[in-house]
């Protein structure tokens, strides 16, 4: 059975030089179609050697049915392979952030976006048409902040879609009994969105490898309630870069086992989390 994102993982994973010109002037048309002077939304992609995933995403980007006037910008997080070209092939307006960390890559695209509200965007992540406009639904509420999805993964020879379902459905249950307390710990940058003048009032965490997304949810929490969206047109699809161990069962053990270790801690809120050495980013 088809999916909505197949022609997105015909060239995902190729290097720039397999991708056909014909399907890079598409993308480079759409995305143009797209971009408005006065946007009311930004769509900030980051990008971190993402050669081989960044023109898939920005294919599903390009294809956006929205109702809102948007602007679609990338970042180049100091990439050392043609993740450059790709935005240049493809017409986007990008910045190169030259320090390293999601954090300063997040920050140096709010710190150019326009509009009133600004979506997260992960280079390796496809977004199916309806995502903007079903994320709003939240993110427009005068009591929110900001917002945060779920997100599957696309099926392939190693994780077969009953696997993939069986274990989303685990991870999401287990995600839905957190968000009561704990919410910021459910929030993942490739699907997050939020008001950017309250983003501008906070910093965001430039000095951690990972949680940058959920630290800065924390942040927004006083100005407005963090929301979650739970309907699956609003999902997007990414890889397995986030899993690491590959192997799904065993990134599920390994959850699991870390997760159950004080668990009652999802019953109470809190205002502060302790950082792990190995998270810090030790810049120059």
């Amino acid at each position: 059975m088809s999916s909505w994102y197949d022609k997105y993982l015909s060239i995902y994973g190729k290097s720039f030089e397999e991708i056909p010109d014909n399907v890079l002037d598409e993308i480079k048309g759409k995305l143009a179609e797209k971009q408005s002077e006065e946007p009311l939304i930004s769509i900030v992609v980051i990008a971190y050697n993402e050669e081989k995933r960044l023109a898939a995403c920005l294919w599903s980007l390009s294809e956006l049915q929205t109702k809102y006037s948007v602007e679609i910008l990338g970042v180049n997080n100091n990439s050392m392979d043609r993740t450059e070209d790709v935005y240049r092939r493809l017409g986007l307006s990008y910045f190169n952030e030259t320090k390293q960390s999601p954090g300063f890559a997040r920050q140096c695209g709010w710190e150019h976006a326009k509009g009133k509200y600004h979506f997260c965007i992960d280079a390796d992540t496809f977004y199916p048409p309806r995502y903007v406009d079903l994320m709003m639904t939240k993110l427009e509420r005068p009591d929110v902040s900001c917002v945060s999805s779920f997100w599957s993964f696309f099926p392939d020879e190693q994780h077969s879609a009953m696997g993939l379902f069986l274990y989303e459905l685990i991870r999401d249950s287990f995600l839905w009994v957190q968000h009561f307390k704990r919410p910021e710990l459910c929030v993942r940058g490739m699907v997050f969105a939020f008001k950017t003048d309250l983003a501008r009032q906070v910093k965001i965490r430039t000095d951690i490898r990972r949680g940058e997304d959920g630290s800065l949810a924390l942040s927004l929490k006083p100005y407005g309630k963090i929301a979650f969206l739970y309907n699956r047109e609003a999902r997007p699809i990414t890889g397995y870069g986030t899993l690491n161990e590959g192997n799904l069962w065993r990134s599920l053990w390994n959850r699991i086992r870390i997760q159950m270790k004080g668990i009652s801690r999802i019953f109470y809120k809190t205002d502060h989390y302790e950082d792990s050495e190995e998270n810090m980013m030790h810049h120059q």
